[in-house]
């Protein structure tokens, strides 16, 4: 991975700020991305260069701003001169019954966790060169009661990906599905953010030998 391109979306925190990190521990060239914290942005970028990566660039995103995303990728291209890996990443969630979100709350997660994701593939996609990453979830696989929106939202990612697959050829694209995972999103309880950290990595690097359009589970390498 030494000197790739590694593009992270919501890399400021949780499995987006140790993914980059594993990134970093292989030297690869890293475009951080943050919602709204950018000390927190700051602080992921900070520690990525002490890790090793020779050169990196934080950003802000809003995947519901799709004006903001294309000046985004277009700083990111115009630094690095393309991207070897999108690892879309970023993503909200509501923990409630659906009777009690609001609109507001459901238009969100929708907007940013699947059609943020596919938005930003579109936009990305003429200049990624080897893989792109969409992490999808567990509850993409099977509902979750109080998780109905995040939950269409996931299974829409694992659709997309697999569609996407079947149209292109390179790059290659795969779904990963976290479980429960150490995060603000579940309240710091499950898994550490690591174990997935890693996953995504491995996956870059192509140690799977799975084909393009898989799903890849998590829990399966690190139970």
């Amino acid at each position: 991975m030494k000197d790739s391109v590694v593009l992270i979306t919501g890399s400021s925190n949780g499995i987006g700020k140790e993914t980059a990190y594993a990134f970093a521990a292989e030297k690869a060239k890293l475009a951080l991305t943050y919602y709204h914290d950018r000390s927190a942005g700051q602080k992921t970028e900070k520690n990525c260069r002490e890790l090793g990566s020779p050169e990196t660039l934080l950003v802000q995103l809003d995947l519901r701003n799709q004006t903001g995303m294309a000046k985004a990728v277009d700083s990111i291209v115009k630094k690095f001169g393309g991207i070897d890996i999108l690892i879309n990443n970023a993503a909200v969630s509501v923990w409630k019954p659906l009777k009690e979100q609001t609109l507001a709350e459901i238009e969100e997660q929708i907007r940013t966790d699947l059609e943020g994701l596919i938005k930003m593939t579109w936009i990305c996609l003429p200049h990624v060169r080897e893989m792109i990453i969409n992490i999808a979830s567990g509850a993409g696989q099977a509902g979750f009661a109080d998780l109905a929106p995040y939950c269409a939202a996931k299974f829409g990612v694992r659709g997309f990906t697999q569609a996407l697959a079947k149209e292109i050829s390179r790059p290659k694209v795969y779904a990963i599905n976290p479980d429960m995972t150490k995060t603000r999103m579940s309240g710091f309880q499950g898994r550490p953010p690591e174990d997935v950290a890693q996953v995504v990595l491995h996956t870059a690097q192509g140690r799977y030998r799975k084909k393009s359009g898989s799903d890849i589970n998590v829990w399966d390498y690190y139970p």
